[in-house]
């Protein structure tokens, strides 16, 4: 770094997401102490190379780049000045005036009744020089507003005292913007991806820009790279951002598009966009959904598609040389592409771009929220922390539809047959935190679409007893999510399976709704039978795929519910041509083979323990293996408060003697007691007034559940039986009762 008494050369790196359009920089702090600037100075930067310059506020700077020679700004600013990231510049200290006038063009009619005063409340504070791109964000409607002229003249800051002109002769202003390279997409554009942007950075953008490095290296530059990874992760929106920000020409081809019933047509629109490219270099190719005009040529029966995978390896690795031309392939199916593409010389390095983490998600939302009246209470934090799974275009759409409910507040209040909306009514709309939450209960991560369970409103306060069951699922479930920190620190590894066994109605299910919720985590719940299919490997394909779709959407948990369906001992010949079998071989492999689960956990549930496979109760598949007993006479006075809360209960009814006399009865037993004594209270109550409907309801207020109609319910619901009780009590016994039930809680002899 080089400087005099009041210059310095900064290296350019790129700004954070919140700060685009908004007229800052952030510079080393050690340079700015010896050079004397302070938060909210004006600075001016030179560009060395291309000799423009701009002016921008001074912010307070990340303690990250202290002592690296950094300044952070945007797009914005970097395309004005004509530089890159990696660029240097020279900076000083410059003095910048109260704005007496500031007159605007926007890019497009405004349509705003009070323009003015709307964009002085808007723009207070930041600081403008004539030629200057503001962008502005109205209605979810994105505007550039080009600084015509300015009084005084140089950079001027716009105060309550400014008069705001806007001049609508947008024609100009948006040639003018146009003319100043107003960046379309730029690297801040892009949320969660930084060590992808590194590597697609190292990989298209030195060779094009400084092609001399790699001479010294006496290696040649990079060629082609593929982005690979779920829909909606931004593969298309990184090969943008790569092309404006290193200013080379951009060539798009959608895969089928250059597809054509002639004989050689294809080939030849493929050959024109190369020949194109080369005769423009520096330029980039962009070839999005790859696979559908470069499948494997041994699986695809067209002839078209072998030629045209045979030109495309001709052009990228042919006898002439590309020149300084690059290409990009983005796919989300990344082993349906030929082979022989994928190997150096083509295309160079495969970047997966994968579903964001909490970061990530955090990131994204700063991004699409940035032009966004937020209200004071909204908590981006909080809701990256429970999007779980949900990928770029996800969270663009959450922020989009909150909009569009702060929107709907406001309608009424809007003549929508008007040309122009006042600057009032814009102003009252205002994004609440309860907008995004609606939103995301409603929302469902696209990469779950197919196998997504609404995840019922089931809470731990709902399940009654069952503590030490319940204290085992948040152990499992929520402590990896929630602490993360702590895990890692002390090398703890969390139950990968857990197994629910128990009589029926005992619970099992509602603990695993109750988990799924209350850990926020995403939930797809399988019946087990549905996975079982005639056709050979249909059943082990389901397997592979719901365990795929959990890895992109984690943390998950899967849900599979009457295990003993689709995993009963092997060698039993059960169902057609061996199914279980492989669909067991499958789910081993799946829990425990090559490919590790992170954050995904896999809870099944169970009437029959003793009839499933030894291989999969296991540690490392199974590892947990919980008891959940018939209640135990407290826990069965928790379960009917919870289903008598809101029963209209006589004075008579005494729910502790209940409790004690349903010695036997699993939580569905109780359940269906409760309701059944609600029904015959009704017959009582409906036919005291002759089957009159309004009158029945008119007394509503008289209907009473007595003790009696409770007893008269034991009467129709049985019990568990004593036979049963003890072929339970004899498999938990088999698989380690003494410690379940030390787990649960709920002393079996309690109950039984």
């Amino acid at each position: 770094m080089s400087s005099a008494n009041n210059k310095a050369s900064l290296k350019v790196a790129e700004a954070d997401a919140r700060d685009v359009g908004r007229r800052i920089a952030r510079i080393d702090p050690k340079v700015a102490a010896r050079l004397d600037i302070t938060t909210g100075d004006a600075l001016e930067i030179i560009s060395p190379a291309s000799k423009r310059k701009t002016t921008v506020l001074n912010w307070p700077a990340y303690q990250r780049d202290n002592g690296k020679e950094l300044i952070r700004i945007d797009g914005y600013a970097r395309n004005k000045l004509g530089i890159g990231i990696g660029d240097t510049v020279d900076i000083r200290k410059v003095e910048a005036k109260p704005a007496q006038s500031v007159a605007l063009a926007p890019t497009e009619p405004l349509r705003i009744l009070g323009a003015e005063d709307y964009l002085a409340g808007f723009l207070q504070g930041q600081l403008v020089t004539k030629g200057d791109t503001i962008p502005l964000t109205i209605m979810g409607q994105r505007v550039d507003l080009v600084v015509i002229s300015t009084s005084p003249s140089g950079p001027v800051i716009i105060e309550p005292s400014t008069e705001v002109s806007v001049s609508e002769e947008s024609a100009n202003a948006a040639a003018a913007a146009k003319e100043a390279g107003i960046p379309a997409i730029t690297y801040e554009d892009i949320g969660g991806l930084r060590d992808e942007v590194t590597k697609v950075r190292e990989m298209i953008e030195l060779p094009l820009r400084h092609p001399e490095l790699f001479r010294r290296l006496g290696v040649e530059a990079p060629k082609g790279v593929i982005l690979h990874g779920p829909p909606g992760t931004g593969k298309t929106l990184l090969a943008k951002a790569v092309a404006n920000e290193t200013q080379a020409n951009f060539y798009s081809i959608g895969g089928p598009e250059i597809m054509s019933k002639y004989y050689g047509e294809s080939e030849e629109r493929l050959r024109n966009i190369f020949e194109e490219a080369q005769k423009n270099a520096p330029s980039i190719i962009f070839i999005d959904e790859l696979d559908s005009i470069a499948p494997k040529r041994e699986e695809v029966s067209g002839e078209v598609e072998r030629r045209v995978v045979a030109q495309l390896l001709s052009l990228m690795d042919g006898l002439n040389a590309r020149g300084k031309v690059v290409v990009i392939g983005a796919t989300n199916r990344i082993n349906a592409i030929d082979p022989a593409l994928r190997r150096p010389g083509r295309f160079d390095r495969e970047i997966e771009i994968g579903v964001p983490d909490r970061d990530g998600r955090l990131e994204v939302l700063q991004i699409h929220t940035r032009g966004m009246p937020l209200d004071k209470d909204v908590n981006l934090e909080k809701l990256a922390d429970i999007s779980h799974g949900f990928v770029g275009a996800d969270l663009q759409a959450l922020a989009k539809e909150a909009a569009m409910r702060a929107l709907r507040r406001v309608l009424p209040e809007i003549d929508v047959s008007a040309e122009s909306i006042p600057g009032e009514t814009l102003n009252k709309i205002i994004v609440k935190m309860q907008d995004f939450m609606d939103v995301v209960k409603e929302m469902e991560p696209s990469a779950m679409r197919e196998v997504f369970v609404e995840v019922p409103d089931v809470q731990w306060a709902d399940v009654g007893g069952l503590q030490g069951v319940k204290q085992e699922l948040r152990e499992a479930v929520e402590w990896p999510l929630k602490y993360q920190g702590l895990f890692s620190y002390s090398d703890a590894t969390p139950p990968k399976g857990i197994l629910l066994y128990g009589p029926p109605g005992t619970g099992k299910t509602l603990l695993a709704k109750a988990a799924a919720n209350e850990s926020e985590a995403n939930f797809i719940s399988i019946k087990g039978p549905e996975l079982l299919s005639k056709w050979v490997g249909e059943s082990e394909k389901g397997v592979r795929e719901i365990f795929r779709k959990a890895r992109q959407a984690a943390p998950c948990i899967i849900f599979f519910d009457e295990i003993d369906a689709i995993a009963p001992v092997r060698g039993g010949s059960f169902g057609d041509s061996h199914v279980t079998e492989r669909v067991i071989s499958q789910m081993l492999t799946e829990l425990d083979g090559l490919e590790i689960l992170t954050n995904v956990v896999v809870i099944a549930a169970t009437n029959r323990p003793d009839i499933m496979d030894p291989a999969l109760l296991r540690p490392g598949r199974f590892d947990r293996l919980l008891y959940v007993p018939p209640p135990d006479k407290e826990s069965r006075l928790q379960i009917l408060k919870i289903h008598t809360k809101k029963k209209p209960l006589d004075k008579d009814v005494d729910i502790g003697k209940l409790a004690g006399d349903m010695e036997g009865y699993t939580g569905a037993d109780i359940a269906s007691v409760a309701s059944a004594a609600v029904m015959l209270a009704l017959r009582e109550h409906i036919a005291k007034y002759s089957d009159d409907a309004k009158e029945a309801e008119s007394h509503a207020k008289d209907l009473k559940v007595k003790m009696q109609h409770f007893r008269d319910a034991m009467k129709k619901v049985r019990p568990l039986s004593s036979q049963e009780l003890d072929m339970y009590k004899n498999i938990a016994e088999k698989f380690g009762m003494p410690m379940s039930s030390r787990a649960t809680g709920a002393a079996y002899a309690g109950s039984a």
